[in-house]
């Protein structure tokens, strides 16, 4: 178990490292990139969906697939931290070059990103799996939330100075032209700097423990193989960890595809401007920031558990009303409910896998928890491009999403939390 006198510093550092990786959440997965791709890259936006669809599903499966083994790799080898400098610099390079990507050039498109995206969210596996060694057991719900929180602060800033620097201006900085969207190509640069820059004092200040070291990369792997299939069967031991896990499965499955097609859906279905989706994230992220911060402490007060449920109770009943909105005013009211409650949910469910997991195999347990939040993850996207090509309508695509959050409320109300703390031997 972590000292209570922790390293403020590394907190700093690490939640820092949310504060980068949310201008790619933000900007690129959500908002102006993915609506540049749908309307102006693809033919039309029925057809982006769908092929931002598949490269979302793309994404998922390959980090589903790799993430338990790169965790348990990481675990044995002891450099996690190396690992998540590498990932980090491929997105970095990947986002990069979607600058070059011009309206027509779809499969070019979709290559840069998938490979960036599939960059980013390894990198949380590794990422994530610091949070044990950071934070003290008591206070980890809420360290856990000021992560998010300050993500949330890290993409509402990189989407202010996007709007004001390369959108909302007809003189756009370092020289932009407005001419065949420049511009807004141009904010993929700015992801590029700002994870760039704010990711350094992660690798400077969070410091990792030694693992184990090997005469050669073969009987490395090796054991990494011989570990994780421990691990596989081991797992099922910490029958508490399976049921958040499969639970997880379904109800982040519903965040992800909001988070993929919020803009889109925004853009398509009630005609925002890139102006209007840029107002529209800033007030997203300024909402989700608080309520990141806000219940991090209701976490710590009643359980991980009941955090999660009271968010997706809430995601039930404001996806809905998106689906059903009949104008923007609605759609506005529904954006800020959800913006509100994405940040506790994430941070609660992180925190609460954070308890449950034992101290030994904190990487490998939270590639398994990666892998439940990927392996399923082109369920949502993939039914949400399907039904809008079924029904040439974006309201009948994302109606999935509500059935995701049903499906996984109720299978969340299966976890016993205060067993699961038992069995990690953490508590």
């Amino acid at each position: 178990m972590p000292p209570k006198n922790f390293d403020r510093r590394a907190v700093f550092a690490w939640t820092l490292y949310d504060f980068a990786n949310s201008s790619f959440s933000t900007l690129v997965l959500t908002f102006i990139y993915a609506t540049y791709f749908t309307k102006t890259i693809a033919p039309d936006v029925i057809t982006g969906t769908a092929m931002w669809s598949r490269g979302i599903t793309i994404s998922a499966l390959t980090v589903g697939l790799l993430s338990p083994f790169f965790g348990a790799l990481a675990d044995t080898g002891g450099f996690r931290k190396r690992t998540l400098f590498i990932l980090t610099a491929i997105t970095v390079i990947c986002t990069a070059n979607l600058f070059n990507v011009l309206p027509g050039q779809v499969l070019k498109g979709l290559i840069w990103f998938v490979i960036a995206n599939i960059g980013m969210e390894m990198g949380m596996v590794f990422y994530n799996a610091f949070l044990p060694d950071v934070a003290p057991y008591e206070k980890i719900g809420r360290i856990s939330g000021y992560g998010w929180g300050v993500g949330y602060v890290g993409g509402l800033l990189c989407m202010v100075v996007a709007m004001v620097g390369f959108v909302q201006t007809e003189n756009p900085w370092f020289g932009f032209s407005t001419e065949n969207s420049e511009n807004i190509r141009a904010t993929n640069l700015l992801v590029a700097v700002w994870f760039t820059i704010f990711a350094v004092p992660f690798f400077i200040w969070v410091n990792e423990k030694k693992g184990r070291t090997f005469p050669n990369i073969g009987q490395m792997v090796f054991s990494t193989v011989r570990q994780l299939k421990s691990t596989f069967h081991e797992i099922k031991r910490y029958r508490q960890i399976v049921r958040l896990l499969v639970a997880r499965i379904f109800y982040n499955d519903g965040i992800i595809t909001i988070y993929s097609f919020g803009g889109i859906y925004a853009a398509g279905t009630f005609g925002f401007t890139f102006s209007e989706i840029l107002t529209f994230g800033i007030v997203l992220n300024i909402t989700a920031g608080l309520g990141a911060f806000a219940m991090g402490f209701l976490d710590d007060r009643i359980g991980g558990k009941r955090t999660i449920q009271i968010t997706n109770m809430v995601f039930i009943a404001a996806t809905l009303l998106a689906v059903l909105a009949p104008s923007k005013l609605w759609f506005w009211v529904s954006g800020i409910i959800v913006g509100f409650f994405l940040g506790p949910n994430q941070a609660a469910s992180r925190s609460l896998m954070g308890r449950f997991v034992p101290a030994d195999k904190k990487t490998e347990f939270f590639g398994f928890y990666a892998f439940s939040g990927k392996a399923t993850a082109f369920i949502g996207p993939f039914f949400l491009g399907l039904l809008t090509e079924m029904f040439n309508s974006q309201r009948a695509g994302m109606s999935i999403v509500v059935v995701m959050f049903i499906v996984g409320s109720l299978l969340l109300t299966r976890v016993d939390e205060e067993e699961g703390k038992r069995l990690s031997g953490r508590s």
